[in-house]
């Protein structure tokens, strides 16, 4: 049985910084929500480091229940990965717990619990690793945080849990058409993407009706760093009047590539340059699927602020979908074949509510065992009607049909299989989920042990 390995010994911490995670209310722009969170704000502050250095980060837990912290996309020592009953015990209340690893490679990651459905709270907040040798060539850099929201002023995501483990029936193994219990969802063309109907969406802590405002200047370029921290919603981003150009994604670098509007999963990160024109424009990542958006404005010059409800042209443009995108050739792995193949299907329906990955649930999985140095491929083939954003701990993908993209996190479209390699070059106990939070917590997560 793979064993969590004794952590590495690392030199002297380059940031070291307390998290502390409590309750509290917060203002979401005229909408007043209790909720859990990191320090004083939605989301939490940004921590900022440099490629190889080593954070150390001591977590206070005074929630009311357990907690634990996992740095979603770095490729860190096993046992700092923040996944209770895998890699360590939960930090329960009125006690803290301190993280110290390194952070190998430069990249948008972001931080967030793995513990029952806390992600779905206030409990997110932006992990950025520069680059040392990153050349610039933009005058602004914003990270923007993408959200839904229900926490405080909807139903707890605690209650909606219970509601879906109280529908809680078989996983079918085979193709499943059922659709209904969709709450009323709008359709989208990657088939069905959520589960839940949020009453706000956010971008950077904000509901539509009061966004927040970036300025610059004509003719400036913004680097903009984007996280999708939402549990269950897969938004569709424009910025009106603009062409944005994709150079980055999961923390990897790819070929630059141009486009008006692009989907953004759950888990997923993107990297965009802009060049501003003169103007207000605003910034729209609708909820695919589902009524509602998020918005921030981005103001260069005069102009009237857009409606909440503004819908920028871009956004009807055709989407692009990351992992469509073409690897830059420092990002690529070392070519090879696989040592190893591993069919992973992905399984479940809405009615009876159930999901699973290779025709079981978390518990009764058989985990994904292999040995260091060796290539393994997973063949992830989903049998649902679903879209899953599925994620790996502790490793990128490789994904061979787009010669060799880097990711952490890959949206796997219904009835589509995605060819995944990784390198076992980070012995431990890894999770492997869905990052629909519901569809985890359900039963759609194994692991990958070596």
């Amino acid at each position: 049985t793979a064993q969590v390995p004794s952590p590495p010994t690392l030199g002297k911490p380059a940031v070291e910084t307390t998290l502390r995670a409590r309750m509290a209310t917060v203002d979401l722009g005229g909408v007043n929500a209790t909720t859990w969170i990191y320090g004083d704000s939605v989301p939490g502050r940004e921590i900022r480091a440099k490629a190889g250095d080593v954070l150390r980060v001591m977590v206070e837990n005074t929630l009311p229940t357990d907690t634990s912290v996992h740095w979603h996309g770095i490729r860190l020592h096993n046992a700092a990965d923040g996944v209770p009953g895998i890699t360590q015990d939960p930090i329960a209340p009125a006690t803290s717990y301190t993280y110290e690893f390194a952070a190998p490679d430069p990249g948008t990651y972001f931080f967030h619990p793995h513990s029952g459905v806390q992600i779905d709270r206030g409990l997110y907040a932006p992990l950025i690793i520069d680059d040392p040798a990153e050349p610039g060539g933009y005058d602004h850099e914003w990270v923007l945080v993408l959200d839904d929201w229900t926490d405080g002023v909807g139903k707890s995501p605690d209650e909606i849990l219970a509601e879906f483990k109280a529908e809680n029936g078989k996983i079918s193994t085979g193709m499943n058409h059922d659709m209904s219990g969709m709450g009323g969802m709008g359709t989208s063309p990657l088939g069905d993407v959520g589960d839940i109907v949020y009453p706000h969406y956010l971008i950077n802590g904000r509901v539509p009706a009061q966004p927040l405002t970036l300025t610059a200047k004509p003719g400036q370029r913004a680097r903009i760093r984007m996280i999708n921290a939402a549990a269950d919603t897969l938004f569709r981003v424009a910025l009106g009047e603009h062409v944005m150009t994709v150079t980055q994604t999961d923390g990897y670098p790819v070929q630059p590539h141009e486009t008006r509007a692009l989907y953004l999963a759950q888990g997923e990160r993107v990297d965009l340059l802009v060049t501003l024109a003169d103007g207000v424009f605003p910034l729209v990542a609708t909820a695919e699927g589902k009524q509602g958006q998020g918005l921030i404005l981005i103001r260069t010059g005069g102009g009237a602020k857009p409606a909440a409800t503004v819908h920028p042209d871009e956004l009807d443009s055709d989407p692009l979908l990351l992992s469509s995108l073409m690897p830059a050739d420092s990002a690529r792995l070392p070519a090879g074949e696989p040592d190893q193949i591993e069919q992973v299907t992905l399984n479940g329906q809405m009615k009876p509510y159930a999901w699973g990955m290779n025709g079981t649930t978390f518990g009764l999985d058989t985990p994904i065992r292999t040995s260091p140095g060796r290539r393994v491929r997973l063949q992830m083939a989903n049998m649902t009607m679903m879209a899953h954003p599925m994620h790996i701990h502790g490793h990128t993908w490789s994904l061979p049909g787009n010669g060799g993209l880097r990711k952490d996190t890959v949206l796997v479209l219904p009835m589509q299989t995605v060819t995944a390699d990784l390198q076992a070059d980070n012995p431990g106990k890894w999770a492997f989920h869905c990052h629909n939070i519901y569809h985890a917590e359900i039963g759609m997560m194994t692991s990958l042990q070596y």
